[in-house]
């Protein structure tokens, strides 16, 4: 379905309903497409694109360390914060 900015105002819900229903809407300046409306689908991104092959999923579930340095930073930005403050 192809919709000028102009009809989309008018019929938004119409546009709603046609991407629900898995149709890509293309939105139109002056002929010239601008914006695609399409359906969420409900599976997640990263199973998509697991799906697609363009990731794969981690061997192993693992946590992130913390960095000291991280920690180092934090405290120094929360000291020159509570200093300007003062």
């Amino acid at each position: 379905m192809e919709l000028t900015v102009t009809e989309l105002r008018k019929s938004l819900t119409k546009a709603l309903e046609a991407a629900k229903d898995g149709e890509d809407v293309v939105i139109t300046e002056r002929g010239v497409p601008v914006a695609r409306l399409g359906g969420v689908e409900s599976s997640s991104l990263l199973a998509k694109l697991e799906a697609d092959g363009v990731l794969t999923p981690a061997a192993e579930s693992r946590a992130v360390p913390r960095l000291p340095q991280a920690e180092a930073a934090k405290d120094a930005l929360s000291s020159l914060l509570g200093r300007l403050r003062r």
